[in-house]
């Protein structure tokens, strides 16, 4: 009895142990890979699920999704071995929504290289890429795209798809939007300011890239050169007018050249200036020049608030009329000739700017009721002044160009060398006098005509 007890102990003994006993490997059922979990495991792709972000079938443990059954697995998941995945983007979009077919697509999606870009297990990226923004594009793109001294501000930071879709786009270059309204995307103030402005520089209206590169240049604001040299490149007859001036305008050739008048982008005010052409010129002119030569130009705003009676273009806020802003051939860069000098020979060419506006007759008919005013009876007393062979009177002898105090812009005094001759006039009703430092007092009248001795 006690022997047969002893016997029954041992059989019960040794099947509870059988039934606690726990192998060192997992069974080949463990080990399949419909097994949620089984192919991620201490042992085999212990780090798959471990980054920041991982593909969902991963991080399900559904690794079959994608790779299926593997038909030589066994106990030793060294042997595991799945089946190669012929094509890449048809797997993708067993899941994914195929990207809608535009007219233009990245070359690794056209290619249905998916794995090119993104990492399908996970990746410590967004999206699963295979590395972080730009560093992903220039593997394939060139570096330099963002070599320059001044980097477009996406561009610097890696932001590619902030212009660029990566699949598929409408626009060439995959950009998410055409010409100006890509960079209106996030250039709201300018697109606001340009949307609503009366005049728009055509390149901004066609194409930013016309003057700003997109990824980065050598200039501030990505300017490929700066100005003039860059707006030169479109206006060349401007270029040619400005390298063959014999007289050059000063804003042309100090601070931002031609910016110093025109807004590159937009204005309310014609030629895309950045003032009304008076106020623009006043902006520069309220001050004394001395020129290389030593002459003077006057501070012509002090000169107009002084001087009431203006002339024309003056009163039409029209500098323009009379001065070329971007270069000429004549003094001050007057549009057309005009006399530097108090006395010059007379040729209807030397008053070519005069007479742009006024009738040439003024001065080459000797009588006359109705040409002017300035007779005494019916001789022409602008004749007589101008119309000589050596010692013609100029306009400037008597007229001030810009403004003066008296009708018709009569002067106080006028350059006669280092003296200011006083022209001392005197205006009548039907006439007038004058006692200049040239001559004695001369007396005309319209209607009674004045001897003068």
């Amino acid at each position: 009895m006690k022997a047969k007890s002893i016997i029954l102990f041992l059989a019960v003994s040794a099947a509870i142990a059988a039934a606690l006993f726990i192998p060192d490997r997992p069974t080949s059922a463990q080990n399949t890979p419909a097994q949620k979990g089984a192919c991620i495991t201490a042992q085999c792709h212990a780090q798959m699920d471990k980054t920041e972000f991982v593909h969902g079938p991963v991080a399900a443990g559904e690794c079959a999704i994608c790779h299926g059954e593997s038909p030589e697995h066994a106990p030793n998941p060294q042997k595991n071995k799945f089946p190669a995945i012929k094509d890449v983007a048809v797997k993708c979009y067993e899941c994914h929504e195929p990207f809608p077919a535009k007219e233009f697509a990245h070359a690794p999606a056209a290619d249905g290289e998916c794995t090119a870009c993104h990492n399908p297990h996970g990746s410590p990226y967004k999206f699963q890429l295979l590395s972080k923004g730009g560093e992903l594009c220039f593997t394939c793109h060139d570096e330099s795209l963002v070599g320059g001294a001044f980097v477009h501000g996406p561009a610097a930071v890696g932001g590619c798809v902030a212009c660029h879709d990566p699949h598929t786009a409408d626009y060439q270059k995959n950009l998410k939007a055409e010409g100006p309204n890509l960079c209106y995307m996030c250039h709201t103030d300018k697109a606001d300011a340009i949307r609503s402005a009366e005049y728009v520089h055509m390149p901004v209206s066609e194409d930013c890239v016309s003057c700003h590169n997109p990824h980065s240049a050598p200039k501030q604001f990505m300017l490929q050169a700066e100005s003039p040299g860059l707006c030169l490149d479109c206006h060349a007859e401007k270029k040619e007018q400005m390298t063959g001036a014999a007289v050059r305008h000063g804003a042309l050739e100090t601070g931002k050249t031609c910016l110093n008048c025109h807004d590159a982008h937009m204005s309310n005010i014609a030629k895309n200036l950045t003032m009304e052409p008076l106020d623009l010129c006043l902006s520069c002119h309220n001050q004394v020049y001395t020129k290389a030569d030593g002459t003077e130009i006057m501070n012509m705003e002090k000169w107009l608030a002084e001087n009431t009676d203006q002339h024309g273009p003056i009163k039409q806020k029209d500098c323009s009329g009379c001065h070329n802003p971007h270069g000429s051939e004549y003094f001050r860069i007057l549009r057309n000739p005009y006399p530097p000098t108090f006395y010059m020979p007379f040729a209807v060419e030397n008053y070519n700017l005069c007479f742009s506006c006024h009738e040439k007759t003024i001065v080459l008919d000797p009588e006359t009721t109705q040409l002017t005013n300035f007779r005494n009876g019916n001789m022409n007393l602008h004749f007589v002044h101008v119309n000589k062979a050596v010692k013609g009177r100029t306009c400037r002898a008597c007229h001030e160009t810009h403004a003066s105090n008296h009708p018709k812009h009569i002067r106080d005094a006028v350059p006669f060398g280092s003296w200011e001759l006083p022209v001392n006039f005197q205006k009548t009703d039907t006439g007038g006098s004058c006692t200049p430092g040239c001559h004695k007092t001369k007396q005309y009248d319209r209607v009674k005509k004045e001897i003068n001795g």
